[in-house]
């Protein structure tokens, strides 16, 4: 199994795709429990989702689920949220906090190096050089996160989370103007709830990324999986009616990063994003 999956496009959009992939090698999947092999953390039908949405796109997925080692998670394992609870690198726990390995077998401080070098790093490798090579089309590239969670999740947030959830770091990995064509689209999305810099303020990928310094911009985006599944247990069904209403959204949000790209400053330096 590859790594992870490029489509490559001639927008300065790039779709980041981290935690849709539910690949696990079977030398780790003998060593998870019950919960561990329900695999309930996956961002379910995110790539459906965006799929096809934006001509042009640039979609960059990785295949492997994030039990393996997480890719959108700080390679060093700097928590994202200090304080707060949350998983990490390379997680033990799922999302209700209760571990996913059967009792002696998680994973030793080499071998989650190892899983980082084959996973996270071949991910990262393939997300900057595609982020290299759109700037280097139109000057300018737009990095958008695309993630999904179930909407009641109380070990890591307080009540039902908004529907979309858009995370720029307060502010510093994108332009004002990339940030604002955001919120406005997700909160004219009529049923639609939405807040920025929540719970969810743009994880490693979006904060190590959104250099706009560099003609770089990021931004996250985190739905609620109540938008899009039939319901958000087992076995995690994709709502057809629920998502074609949905990706009306998030379409209008993808159109207006495009028309947002053609106004800001332009580079045309050859920076490494890594």
């Amino acid at each position: 199994m590859k790594p992870v999956e490029i489509f490559a496009g001639d927008s300065p959009v790039v779709l980041g795709v981290p935690h849709a992939g539910t690949f696990i090698p079977d030398d780790i999947r003998a060593r998870l429990n019950d919960t561990g092999l329900a695999i309930a953390d996956t961002d379910w039908h995110v790539d459906r989702l965006y799929s096809n949405l934006l001509s042009g796109a640039t979609m960059v997925c990785a295949t492997f689920h994030r039990y393996v080692i997480d890719a959108n998670r700080d390679p060093e394992g700097v928590s994202l949220y200090p304080g707060q609870n949350t998983t990490s690198l390379c997680p033990l726990t799922d999302f209700d906090g209760r571990p996913i390995y059967l009792d002696g077998e998680e994973p030793s401080a080499d071998e989650i190096e190892q899983r980082r070098k084959t996973w996270h790093a071949a991910y990262h490798d393939a997300l900057a050089a595609e982020i290299e090579r759109v700037r280097d089309l139109h000057g300018v590239a737009i990095l958008y996160d695309c993630h999904s969670i179930r909407s009641l999740v109380p070990f890591l947030f307080e009540g039902t989370l908004p529907d979309f959830n858009i995370g720029t770091n307060g502010g510093t990995t994108c332009s004002p103007a990339v940030e604002a064509a955001i919120v406005a689209r997700a909160k004219a999305a009529d049923g639609y709830t939405s807040v920025l810099n929540g719970r969810f303020k743009g994880g490693w990928t979006t904060r190590h990324y959104g250099r706009p310094e560099t003609g770089v911009h990021a931004i996250q985006m985190e739905l609620a999986q109540s938008t899009h599944l039939t319901t958000e247990a087992a076995p995690f069904a994709y709502d057809m009616e629920k998502a074609e209403r949905l990706r009306v959204h998030l379409k209008e949000m993808l159109d207006e990063l495009v028309r947002v790209a053609g106004n800001l400053p332009k580079t045309g330096a050859k920076e490494t994003t890594r």
